[in-house]
Parts: C-alpha cells; sequence; structure tokens
C-alpha cells in the first residue's frame, strides 16, 4: 500500500521495534496526526483469547471520562412511558414497529447506537440480518438493553463506547480526537485498558494482552507495552 509524504514523515519519529509508556506514545500521535481534519485516536487490542469458544468472549462497554469527541445519535426502540422518557433524555430517534419498514425496505441507518427496552426485543429481534452485521444490535451485556433509557441514553452521549472481539481476536475502538489534550487521551486510555483487563475471561490462559497499538486517523500505528496497564 503506497502511503503519502506526510505518513512517511510521521513515521520516521517512530521506533518501529520499540513498545512505549502511554504518555510518550500520546505526545507522538499528537505529533504525527497532521491531517487537515480532527483525526479519531483509535486503540487495537490483540488479545490471547479464542473468541470461537462462548467462555473466551470479551465484550462490554465503558464510559470514557473524556467522551470519543464524536456526536453520536441514538436510536432508542421502546413503548408506553418509556417512549417519552426516552425523548426526555435526548434520544436522537425514538419509536417501535413503525420503523421496522423504515430500517429493512428503506435502508434508513442514521443512527450510531441501538437502546432497546427488554419488551421490544421481540421487535428489534427482526431487524437482525440488517443490524447484526453493522454491530447495531442491542445487548444486555453493552447496557442497551435495559429498561433505565434515561440512564442509557446519557451515558451513551457522555462517551460510552462498546468494545468487542473481531474474528481475528482484535478490539478495534475510538479512545477520542487528536485535539484533545494529552491528560483526556491519557484517561480514556486507561479507563479503556482497566475495562479490558477486568474483562478478561477466567478460562482464558497465558499472556492476555498480546498487543496494544495507538493510532491516528491517516497516522502510523505506535506499539504500547502492555505491561504498563497489567
Amino acid at each position: 500500500m503506497k502511503r503519502g509524504k506526510k505518513y512517511a514523515e510521521a513515521a520516521k519519529l517512530i521506533e518501529r521495534d520499540k513498545q512505549y509508556e502511554v504518555a510518550e506514545a500520546i505526545s507522538l500521535i499528537k505529533k504525527t496526526a497532521t491531517a487537515k481534519f480532527d483525526e479519531t485516536v483509535e486503540a487495537h487490542i490483540r488479545l490471547g483469547v479464542d473468541g470461537r469458544h462462548a467462555d473466551q468472549q470479551v465484550r462490554g462497554a465503558v464510559v470514557l471520562p473524556h467522551g470519543t469527541g464524536k456526536t453520536v445519535r441514538v436510536l432508542v426502540f421502546a413503548k408506553g412511558d418509556k417512549v417519552a422518557e426516552a425523548e426526555a433524555a435526548g434520544a436522537d430517534h425514538v419509536g417501535g414497529e413503525e420503523l421496522i419498514p423504515r430500517i429493512q425496505n428503506d435502508g434508513w441507518l442514521d443512527f450510531d447506537v441501538v437502546v432497546a427496552t427488554p419488551d421490544m426485543m421481540g421487535v428489534v429481534g427482526r431487524l437482525g440480518r440488517v443490524l447484526g452485521p453493522k454491530g447495531l444490535m442491542p445487548n444486555p451485556k453493552a447496557g442497551t438493553v435495559t429498561m433505565d433509557v434515561t440512564k442509557a441514553v446519557n451515558d451513551i452521549k457522555a462517551g460510552k463506547i462498546e468494545y468487542r472481539l473481531d474474528k481475528t481476536n482484535i478490539v478495534h475502538v475510538p479512545v477520542g480526537k487528536a485535539s484533545f489534550t494529552e491528560e483526556q487521551l491519557l484517561d480514556n486510555i486507561g479507563t479503556l485498558m482497566s475495562a479490558i483487563v477486568k474483562a478478561k475471561p477466567s478460562s482464558s490462559k497465558g499472556q492476555y494482552l498480546k498487543s496494544v497499538t495507538i493510532t491516528s486517523t491517516m497516522g502510523p500505528g505506535i506499539r504500547l507495552d502492555g505491561n504498563q496497564f497489567a
């Protein structure tokens, strides 16, 4: 893959074989994020688990203290007085059965997170083929299937992110923007890594944090020393 001149210049600042302390890595991220837009800072964490086994799944959610820097659009499936509750909490869209054809047939997907009350999961389940592959299905582990829609919406708007393994046992999550202060990024990464370390399955043997890399949207990856989080 051919890289641009800016990427090549940024890559020169990073020692490829070095595993960095998180504070030093964040300082480098801010130096190497040179795009004309506010780049997202992402963490990519390879775990020593096998997600094909149910007892080695790593999945959950965590509220980043400084949010992700992105405005998150929330859709809530609810009925009765939970509709007004979701609207009052600041949900961007609230509805029920009438949203099914809009999503299924019209391809409407103007939302980033879906929350549902448990009594609506029968309805939401019919959207599994659309929402599932996009990682949008509500899930009790992530706190998106709940009767407490106020808390769910507030947490998401405040910077709650969901983490889960991909097929190669890597977790990919945003941890902020390049415009954040170093302290804000440090707080966010620390909070995320604490949650992932706590989520270690008891059946996981050997090294759990195989590799931890942070990167900006257009910048090179920077390897972190996983021992600082263990």
